[in-house]
């Protein structure tokens, strides 16, 4: 594992009890960053086992008033927030876009897309103020290629791409970088909500042949979020295996 100093840094993780989000969590926490878990399920936060300097508050995303309660705590606590990474995120059910229960698609939009809203909204203005942040947003291959029978999803990660692409334009005069990574498909507990059809069809278009691991991403975000990243920002990062084509 590559050495990236996040020494003295406060870090956000939303969705960080599990999967993607655990693994950065746990990353970001071995490069020496002070990690808070943002997380909606109670109970899943007292079953995992916390690095050191690593806290968890319940949150949910889709929930301005939520979200700005959670910041000015963590403010209060820790005078910055350094990192942030909008990783929460559902996946809804497999169906064609004219079968899409309107309840359903309501709530992947609301936590895949405007929790990132809400989080960058109620957390940039800290950062700009500090004139220092880093934020990744966890977006997919499925926002770029579009996948069928996962419309809500394919809308809400495309948002998500757009969204990092204009906000890392309003905040480029600071020192301040915004940049979103676009991963295939990993093996958690996102794929119980999906189909097995739709599972294979998501390995069928990675040119490696197999999922990506989660301590894969947990390595490009967490040098994203390093001070070394003082460049980049508005941009897109593939973690697809081959299949990304633009």
């Amino acid at each position: 594992m590559n050495n990236i100093d996040l020494n003295n840094k406060v870090a956000i993780v939303t969705g960080g009890a599990q999967g993607f989000g655990y693994s950065m969590v746990e990353r970001f926490s071995a490069s020496g960053a002070k990690v808070i878990i943002w997380d909606k399920d109670i109970k899943l936060m007292k079953q995992i086992s916390l690095p050191k300097q690593v806290e968890t508050m319940e949150v949910d995303v889709t929930s301005y008033q939520s979200v700005e309660t959670a910041t000015n705590d963590a403010i209060a606590k820790f005078k910055s927030i350094d990192i942030l990474v909008n990783n929460a995120g559902i996946a809804g059910p497999s169906l064609k876009t004219w079968e899409y229960p309107l309840e359903e698609w309501q709530q992947v939009i609301d936590i895949d897309l405007n929790g990132v809203f809400y989080c960058s909204k109620s957390i940039v203005p800290h950062m700009i103020k500090a004139n220092y942040g880093r934020i990744v947003n966890i977006a997919s291959i499925a926002g770029k290629e579009g996948n069928p029978n996962a419309m809500p999803y394919s809308a809400a990660k495309a948002g998500v791409i757009a969204l990092t692409k204009s906000l890392g334009k309003e905040l480029s005069n600071k020192n301040i970088s915004v940049n979103c990574v676009t991963p295939a498909a990993a093996k958690t507990k996102i794929f119980d909500q999906i189909s097995q059809e739709h599972i294979n069809y998501m390995l069928s278009k990675i040119p490696r042949g197999r999922f990506l691991k989660v301590d894969e991403l947990a390595s490009m975000v967490t040098w994203l979020v390093s001070e070394e990243n003082s460049y980049t920002t508005g941009a897109v990062f593939d973690l697809s295996g081959g299949r990304a084509t633009y």
